[in-house]
Formats: structure tokens, C-alpha cells, sequence
């Protein structure tokens, strides 16, 4: 992976200023590599914690040996998500066609017709005499739309064998309430690392169990995490994670919105987990001092070349509220090539014969020219594939720019107590109906 702040338009001295201010998080950073899952930031050590992927992928091919069709999450927010987009980068947008492997079926939210629709396919494996897999996700083990949907796939499973008990496994925090009851009815179990929050577990069972149920080389995914990791842990200078967050920091006090805007559709989901982790870390009524003050950065996601066509018009004759990172991919898993008919060289002149991702390139190299032209700031990040090493490389880039970007904010980036609002009358509802 390659970070450019070519053209970011901050002032040199405000991004000094920032530069400085984080070499004391940088610091501390490097000190988090000696504390093991004791301090907020540990997130960082999953990808060098060699026991724990032992045991995820011990567990993987004990449920690979059922010869399961399909596994299906029953998970939402940083208990799914990080799968998602490793998945369909790795794999495809159409991760469950034929011939592609154990395909993956995500239960999130409680909308019962596209649970049904789950449902529908589990059954129709169930009734050809397949196996099917359900991994129930829940850090806290009380998420209320995970515990529904997961008590409804097991109950799915429970009338179809007696022995649906070896094909459930849960991933939560050790003794929470989900925990508990697994081991009590005999699944498996997985620990998440109790400081690691769940936007941040991509790299802990949350993730590697279902990828390497999938067939992805978690290996390799960890492997990029760790190289990334170590970049992000040197000085400002060098530091593609730091001074991507200096940059952002920057331009949030003019530019308070941030857009993503990834070349490829195989990446859009990396942009939605990547709308959580900003979204959750950053929005805070409170800053760590525990004075008031409604502090964010409204992360958006755009897809290239799609949302040129839809979004484009505002991005560059709007306001100028915003910062871009592009993101593209400079070998991608297939390359197309446009027949060379000159016929239809008058509908569109230059096409002919051209590959489909060179023409990418020159619509995001226009895309760019006109950014710089209209003055609307951006920086650039640019992934050699969408390998599993590429894109763990990635997710802990900006894993470590969000822990960053908090520092500098001045909020706590690993929290997110304004989301128990709902979840409190959510509870109140449920019980008074």
C-alpha cells in the first residue's frame, strides 16, 4: 500500500503543529506492543498474536471438516462489517456465486423480510442434506438484533438434527450473558480480547473465524496488518497513518465532512466499515476533560466511477465542506478488454481495445485533475491488489489513523456511550408492548 498527500492544501506549519503534537501518542503507541490487551489501543497486537489465530484456525478446520455449504453471521456493526469488506474485496461483490467456495450469509438487522430471505436459503441447503454453519457475533453477548436473529437460525438448525449443537459456534467477550448461555448449551466459543472494541476486531475471531471458514488466507491478512502496523508506529515523518490523521485534523475545523472514495466496487463495504469506525470513534458529546463539546467528522463513501454520475456535480460545485481520500487498486483480479469495433468509435472515441481498468485509470486520473482544478482537497491511497495482504494492510492504516485522529480531537476514540440511548429504549419499548 502507497500513501500520497500529494495534494492536500494544508498549511505547512498547521501540519508541523500536528505532527508534533503526535509524537507523544506515537510514543505511547510503541509502548502498547509490551502491554498485551490491557490498554485501550491493544487493538494493535492482534495481528502478532500467534496463540489466538492458532486457535481460530484450529477451530475453522474442525468446522470445515462438517463440510458446511454455507456460514452464516448473525452479527451487526464492528461484528460484521470487517468481514464484509475483507470478504467481498478479497472475493468479489458476488462472494456467494457458484464455484466460489463456502459462501457467507450475513444476518444484521432485524428486517424480517430480508431475514427471511436468509432463512429461505438455509432451509433449501438444510433440505438437500447440507451443512450449515451459524456463527452468532456479539461483543457485549446482549445486542438485541443479533440475539434475535441467532436465536431464529439455531432454532432452524435445532428442527433439522439432533446434532445441531456442532454447528453453532459464538464470538463474544469471556462471561458475557451470550458466553454463558453457549457454554451452557454446548457451542463452541471464541473470547474476543476484552479491551478491544468492536469496530476495532476485524483482526480478532470476529473476523479470521468466518474468513477462514470462507477460505481466505487470514494468515496473509495478518501478516499485511503487522508490516502496516510497524509503518505506523514510526516517526511523524514516516508515518503514513499519522500524518493522514494530521491532514484530516487539519481540514476538520473548515471541512467537517470526510468522503472515501474508493475506484473499485469490490471495496465499497470497506468504505461502510470505514463509516463506523470514523463515526463511532469520533462523534462524542464529550471530550476527554469532560467538557461538552459535540465533536465529529460526518464520514461519507463514494464509489468510483458509479457515483460520478450521481454525486460528482456536488463534490465539485458545491460547498467546500469536505476532504477525499481516493483509494484504487493497481492490479486487479481480472482486466476486460473492450472489443475494437470501429463502429462504435463515434458513440465514444478512445474506447476501442482499451481495458476496462485503464479506462478506470483515466477517469480517476480526470477525476483528480479536476479536484485540483476546482480546489477541492484530497490525498490518495493506493493498494498494489485486493489481496488478503493488501487489505489488512488497509484496515490497520486506518485503524491506527482513527486512534490518531482521537488524540488530536481530544476525544476518546474507544467508547461510544451516546449508541446505549437507543439501545436503553429500545429495551424499555420491547418490554412495556
Amino acid at each position: 500500500m502507497k500513501f500520497f498527500p500529494q495534494y492536500n492544501r494544508v498549511q505547512n506549519k498547521e501540519f508541523e503543529a500536528a505532527g508534533k503534537r503526535l509524537k507523544e501518542e506515537i510514543s505511547a503507541m510503541r509502548g502498547v506492543l509490551q502491554s498485551g490487551y490491557s490498554d485501550d489501543r491493544c487493538s494493535i497486537n492482534l495481528p502478532a498474536d500467534h496463540d489466538l489465530l492458532q486457535m481460530v484456525l484450529g477451530l475453522s478446520q474442525e468446522k470445515k471438516g462438517m463440510d458446511p455449504e454455507a456460514i452464516v453471521v448473525a452479527g451487526i456493526g464492528g461484528s460484521s462489517l470487517g468481514t464484509l469488506a475483507v470478504l467481498e474485496a478479497v472475493r468479489g461483490k458476488l462472494h456467494n456465486r457458484e464455484g466460489a467456495g463456502i459462501k457467507v450469509y450475513f444476518a444484521e438487522t432485524v428486517d424480517s423480510d430480508y431475514t427471511s430471505d436468509i432463512l429461505s436459503i438455509v432451509e433449501a441447503v438444510l433440505e438437500r442434506g447440507k451443512n450449515v454453519l451459524v456463527n452468532g457475533v456479539s461483543k457485549s453477548g446482549g445486542t438485541t438484533e443479533t440475539i434475535a436473529n441467532f436465536e431464529i437460525l439455531v432454532d432452524l438448525l435445532m428442527r433439522a438434527g439432533d446434532d445441531y449443537k456442532k454447528y453453532v459456534t459464538v464470538t463474544t467477550d469471556r462471561d458475557s450473558k451470550l458466553w454463558n448461555f453457549a457454554v451452557e448449551n454446548g457451542f463452541s466459543v471464541l473470547a474476543v480480547p476484552k479491551k478491544v472494541g468492536g469496530r476495532f476486531s476485524v483482526f480478532s475471531p470476529v473476523g479470521l473465524f468466518p474468513l477462514a471458514v470462507a477460505g481466505l488466507n487470514v494468515k496473509n491478512l495478518l501478516q499485511g496488518a503487522a508490516g502496516m502496523r510497524e509503518s505506523c508506529l514510526r516517526e511523524f515523518e514516516n508515518n503514513p497513518a499519522a500524518q493522514s490523521a494530521a491532514e484530516i485534523f487539519c481540514f476538520s475545523r473548515q471541512r467537517n465532512i470526510y468522503d472515501l472514495f474508493l475506484f473499485g466496487t469490490d471495496l465499497e463495504a470497506l468504505g461502510k466499515w470505514y463509516r463506523q469506525l470514523m463515526g463511532e470513534s469520533l462523534g462524542k458529546e464529550y471530550d476527554r476533560r469532560g467538557r461538552r463539546v459535540y465533536q465529529g467528522i460526518t464520514p461519507t463513501v463514494s464509489v468510483g466511477s458509479v457515483d460520478l454520475h450521481s454525486v460528482a456535480q456536488l463534490y465539485l460545485g458545491g460547498p467546500q465542506d469536505k476532504f477525499t481520500t481516493f483509494v484504487s487498486v493497481t492490479n486487479g483480479r481480472t482486466d476486460v478488454p473492450v472489443p475494437e469495433r470501429k463502429d462504435y468509435e463515434r458513440l465514444v472515441p478512445h474506447i476501442q481495445g482499451r481495458s476496462l481498468s485503464s479506462i478506470m485509470s483515466a477517469i480517476l486520473q480526470g477525476v483528480k485533475t479536476a479536484y485540483k482544478k476546482g480546489g477541492r482537497p484530497f490525498n490518495e491511497v493506493v493498494l498494489d491488489d485486493k489481496s488478503e495482504r493488501s487489505i489488512g494492510e488497509f484496515l490497520q492504516f486506518k485503524m491506527m489513523e482513527m486512534m490518531y485522529l482521537g488524540f488530536l480531537l481530544d476525544v476518546n476514540p474507544f467508547d461510544q456511550p451516546n449508541v446505549e440511548s437507543y439501545k436503553i429504549e429500545t429495551r424499555k419499548n420491547l418490554s412495556e408492548s
